[in-house]
């Protein structure tokens, strides 16, 4: 099982409190994780990552085990302990401005 937090307003989109858990089938990886969710969520499709070109949105980060992982391949292995479901994969909305 693993575990997903959205930002406020992602819960709000699809109508849950706190953390999602998801069964996700095969390599636990950002795409396999988030193509669950979206399946799990259509609402969802179009707000973490384009629909056509499937890169995350420039305003959200993704997060496990303190590291900042929005970077890294979305087809690489997430951390052990997200594939364990003893730390959540966190969706964050990014800051910016001046």
């Amino acid at each position: 099982m693993i575990r997903v937090v959205l930002p406020a307003h992602l819960r709000t989109l699809a109508r849950v409190d706190g953390e999602v858990k998801l069964d996700v089938e095969g390599p636990i990886t950002q795409r396999a994780v988030l193509d669950a969710l979206e399946s799990s969520y259509p609402m969802l499709r179009g707000t973490i990552r384009d629909q056509v070109t499937q890169k995350r949105r420039a305003f959200l980060r993704v997060f496990a085990c303190e590291e900042d992982l929005s970077h890294e391949s979305p087809d690489a292995p997430l951390p052990d302990a997200v594939r364990t479901g003893a730390e959540p994969l966190i969706v964050l909305g990014a800051m910016a401005g001046g």
